[in-house]
């Protein structure tokens, strides 16, 4: 019988990540691909990205409604609940054989929860890493104890995996697929960019994309105002596209006051709910500068020469490489960051920094564990003492 692989998707990001992966399994002679979307894909508030999955030739199998119209700690944790429910019943009609998780999101842990109960073993990709400045970092962690096969994008998140009881023939250091995506992924001319996005990006433009450091309690607001303040500074030459923040805790208060900020500034700035893989990495080639506090300015950024500048604590303790500059989040730091990384000398510097995220055989390595590895009893987990 066909080896059945569920992956769950939630996010742009995440699903751009896996797209190659899933493409691979889905033209395995071997595999069956389950595929269940939830939370931002099926919000019209976050672009209905869905789509993208579909018309990138995938059926999802399953679609789980859970995301609510609250970015407050209650609605989160009811969008928890809902996502439970989703997935209790997507996984008594498809009773997947593995299922396949990316990250660190709270609808990411509802579906390894799930899993547990149902005794679906969950291969993770990219646990024992640090975020300390997002409850996502408690939430990985988590999800590593509630999985059975671990996949790191560097040694060191490796041997944080096994320190933490997981088996070490279970735990396959990979790299970053991002990372390797980028080797294969066609992108688009500047022009073509801009044309999608019917917007002009000019000689030199900023991409950015800040997100609420969920473990502070009510910073979103002061931390955003603070970027967009600094942001009135930069050299006017200088276009600024922004992607907007996930639906994390507070994360409708930055959309919001973003949006207000490009309608002040509409023939400088522009924000889109989801660029997709392929606009992203076109932006990621040409942009001078990548701003913010996503994961991607330390993962896929440096992959192409770009400086990266990490605004805040949402991702200390990530491995970064010599192309990110840190700064807290206030206006005198961001705004003497900007000056940093926009500076010829920090550009040469970028342009030949080492990623710490690259590996070769990315891909094939996942793909390899994924559909081989001996599945029969593979739940009952034995803790492994250092």
């Amino acid at each position: 019988m066909k080896r059945k692989i569920c992956f769950f998707t939630g996010t742009r990001a995440e699903y751009g990540i896996m797209s190659r992966l899933m493409r691979m399994v889905k033209n395995s002679q071997n595999i069956e691909i389950q595929i269940v979307a939830t939370n931002m894909h099926l919000s019209p508030e976050f672009g209905l990205t869905y789509k993208e999955i579909e018309s990138d030739g995938f059926t999802i199998n399953k679609k789980v409604e859970m995301l609510l119209s609250s970015d407050s700690a209650n609605g989160t944790l009811k969008s928890m609940g809902l996502a439970v429910i989703g997935f209790a019943d997507a996984l008594e009609d498809l009773k997947p054989d593995l299922a396949v998780i990316l990250g660190d999101r709270y609808e990411m842990l509802a579906a390894a929860q799930s899993c547990l109960i149902y005794k679906i073993p969950v291969a993770h990709l990219y646990g024992g890493e640090i975020t300390e400045g997002a409850y996502d970092d408690s939430i990985r962690h988590a999800i590593t104890k509630l999985s059975c096969l671990h996949f790191t994008s560097t040694e060191e998140y490796r041997k944080r995996i096994i320190q933490m009881g997981e088996s070490p023939e279970r735990v396959f250091y990979v790299g970053s697929l991002g990372v390797d995506n980028i080797r294969t992924e066609s992108t688009m001319s500047l022009a073509e960019l801009e044309r999608s996005l019917d917007f002009n990006l000019g000689g030199k433009f900023l991409l950015i994309t800040f997100h609420p450091v969920t473990m502070e309690h009510s910073t979103a607001a002061t931390q955003c105002d603070a970027l967009l303040k600094s942001l009135e500074e930069v050299n006017a030459d200088y276009q600024l596209l922004f992607t907007l923040p996930n639906s994390d805790t507070e994360g409708r208060v930055i959309a919001s006051k973003v949006k207000e900020y490009v309608l002040a500034h509409p023939d400088r700035s522009l924000a889109v709910d989801s660029l997709g893989k392929t606009r992203y990495y076109t932006a990621l080639k040409y942009a001078s500068a990548v701003v913010g506090n996503s994961s991607s300015g330390l993962i896929e950024a440096p992959s192409f020469g770009m400086p990266t500048l990490n605004i805040g604590d949402r991702q200390k303790g990530r491995a970064r490489g010599e192309s990110v500059v840190d700064v807290a989040a206030t206006y005198q730091d961001i705004k003497a960051g900007l000056q940093k990384v926009l500076s010829d000398d920090f550009r040469q510097i970028a342009t030949v920094a080492k990623n710490p995220y690259e590996k070769e055989n990315t891909l094939r390595n996942i793909y390899d564990v994924i559909t081989n590895y001996p599945l029969d009893n593979i739940v009952k987990k034995h803790f492994y003492d250092i």
